[in-house]
């Protein structure tokens, strides 16, 4: 199902991360970044909850709109029950909190640009966040364990990053949007993110083509959210040979994040709900105003897991939402 949206503006964005995502290429993009993961909290936890603040904090000032202005805020991020989420943004407006895995970010701002558009709502935050440490020991192992790592696994990235959605019109529009669909293509490997959520992407891709009557050549910009260099891969030689689709203008941003060469901690690349959101709302939005990008589709994959059913051998399912930007 695709939207189109008339009314509907990316005013302003905030990124806050931790200091890998610091060290990466785009590190000079981000509004604040913390030295350590604890961010100067007594837990990892507490941590997250503060990368959400601050996010929002930040994006209330250099939009120059109080939190009070505010009637929507939608949020998700890997917690149990979506605590930093919930935790992040008490006492900032209506709340929504979603759990879309890593497709959050994208899903988050279909949420709110529905709301502006049908005329509820004049502004609307959607919010997200990941932290290395809280998800590797929700999802993956103990964080003390010290488990080694296939080079196939991914990186949860550690930040939170929020943008601010609206009826007045400024530099950048959110044209339309395409809802994915949830897919299970008998995977079930906990560190091949890539190979998990490629196919999620690939059908939403296929699906908003179709829809739209358009090709690849209609945008500046593809992005898929976090599938790292494999996944990444895999959805090019999907498309060119199964639907014979070239995608030359397309990249993944957990590719983008991190330096694969020189930061080998990250393995494949980045993951987690802010991998995506930290570089479409830092580097991709900055082009984006100075108009050296016009049209970007940003496509937010997900894992849509949980540990316990792995356990009993389920397969692992995916989605993947997809957001079209253009400069007015």
């Amino acid at each position: 199902m695709t939207f189109y949206y008339n009314n509907v503006y990316l005013k302003e964005t905030s990124c806050i991360t931790g200091p890998y995502e610091k060290k990466g290429p785009l590190g000079k993009y981000f509004d604040k970044s913390y030295k350590d993961l604890y961010m100067g909290e007594k837990s990892f936890e507490k941590g997250e909850i503060k990368l959400v603040k601050d996010s929002l904090n930040i994006l209330f000032r250099k939009s120059k709109i109080g939190k009070e202005k505010i009637d929507l805020v939608v949020g998700g991020d890997l917690l149990n029950q979506i605590t930093a989420s919930t935790y992040g943004a008490l006492g900032v407006g209506d709340f929504i909190g979603i759990y879309g895995a890593c497709s959050s970010s994208v899903l988050g701002m279909i949420i709110v640009s529905n709301f502006i558009e049908s005329g509820f709502i004049n502004r609307g935050v959607s919010l997200v966040s990941s932290h290395n440490m809280t998800s590797e020991k929700q999802f993956r192992y103990p964080t003390e364990y010290g488990a080694p790592k296939p080079h196939t696994s991914t990186f949860t990235s550690t930040g939170a990053a929020s943008c601010l959605l609206t009826n007045e019109k400024s530099k950048v529009k959110v044209e339309c949007a395409t809802l994915g669909r949830i897919i299970d293509y008998n995977q079930n490997d906990p560190n091949d993110m890539g190979r998990v959520m490629a196919p999620a992407a690939i059908d939403t891709l296929v699906r908003h083509f179709k829809d739209t009557g358009r090709d690849p050549n209609y945008y500046d910009l593809i992005l898929t959210g976090d599938l790292g260099k494999y996944g990444l891969e895999i959805v090019k030689d999907y498309m060119c040979c199964e639907h014979n689709i070239e995608l030359s203008n397309y990249n993944d941003c957990g590719v983008m994040l991190y330096n694969l060469e020189k930061q080998k901690e990250v393995h494949a690349g980045g993951s987690g709900p802010v991998c995506s959101a930290l570089v479409v709302y830092s580097y991709i939005y900055n082009l984006l105003l100075k108009k050296k990008l016009k049209r970007v589709l940003f496509l937010a994959t997900g894992a849509l897991f949980s540990p316990l059913l792995l356990y009993q051998k389920e397969n692992i399912n995916s989605i993947c939402h997809a957001i079209s930007l253009e400069v007015v």
